[in-house]
């Protein structure tokens, strides 16, 4: 027994466990600095401060990732906009907006989908979402909208789950009170439940971008992969992940391989910064409490 009463063997696998996840983060971020400060300038045509460009032309020696870095954000920052605010309006559903038995319903759909593999998502919305956004819109159907909508419903249950968590909480420790004070269940969730879960509210955010920030197979199938700046979601894109997963599996050895460092280091600064920034207003919240 260790001194805080865990077993030996547990806190030895938790150490060895964080010393893999620090090697791990420890290895991407010195190969990002690496191909950021020039490192790996030779293998990058000679200029490693290209790697932030505009252009991505192998052929040319040109290796800019900068559109595929404003893809990343805008795509998941969309789709979190879309699938928190749908998250919000489900929980709220669930926990006094809707019959019991329409709410149970809910439920089982939303923990069917987090068992629902992020590729059936991509290849059912290829033969479904994207002809019906080609017809509809025009251009080829494989754009920021169509990644955007099936990335907003693949991190929504996540999502959901953690917010009606929090509020099922909530509500089992104010029943009584609310009960005496004569509060409907929409009322209490309105005027108790949603301002009481505000961390909740956060945290589900953070899980949702980190989610959409690291997806691949959705961005990979529906967006296009055109190295561009989206700026109509009609438009096509590729972002960070998408380009990861297509370059290891096409090159490993090329010099656009050495892109992917800079790549993996701007995804894992993006996570870091969101869990970073609602821990900091955490923080802030308790202080002036």
């Amino acid at each position: 027994m260790t001194e805080n009463g865990a077993p030996l063997w547990l806190s030895a696998a938790a150490a060895c466990v964080g010393a893999l996840m620090a090697s791990v983060f420890g290895f991407i971020i010195v190969c990002a600095l690496q191909a950021a400060l020039g490192g790996d300038a030779a293998a990058l045509g000679g200029d490693a401060a290209a790697l932030m460009g505009d252009a991505w032309r192998p052929d040319a020696g040109q290796y800019g990732i900068a559109p595929m870095v404003w893809a990343t954000l805008v795509l998941s920052l969309s789709a979190l906009a879309l699938s928190w605010c749908l998250s919000l309006g489900c929980a709220c559903f669930m926990r006094g907006l809707a019959p019991r038995g329409a709410a149970r319903a809910l439920g089982a759909v939303i923990r069917f989908m987090t068992a629902v593999p992020t590729v059936v998502y991509g290849f059912v919305s290829v033969f479904l979402l994207v002809p019906l956004v080609r017809r509809s819109l025009g251009g080829s159907g494989l754009c920021w909208l169509s990644a955007g909508l099936v990335l907003s419903l693949q991190i929504l249950p996540a999502m959901t789950l953690v917010i009606d968590g929090a509020l099922r909480a909530m509500e089992e420790r104010t029943a009584l009170t609310t009960a005496a004070l004569g509060l409907s269940p929409a009322q209490s969730l309105a005027w108790i439940g949603l301002p009481a879960s505000r961390r909740a509210l956060l945290s589900a955010a953070t899980l949702g971008f980190g989610r959409a920030v690291g997806d691949t197979l959705i961005p990979t199938m529906l967006a296009g992969n055109a190295v561009q700046y989206a700026r109509t979601p009609l438009q096509a894109m590729r972002t960070l992940s998408a380009h990861i997963g297509l370059i290891t599996s096409t090159d490993v050895t090329g010099q656009a391989y050495h892109s992917l460092f800079a790549a993996g280091g701007l995804l894992l600064f993006f996570s870091a910064a969101a869990s970073l920034t609602v821990r900091r207003l955490k923080t802030q919240k308790e202080k002036s409490a």
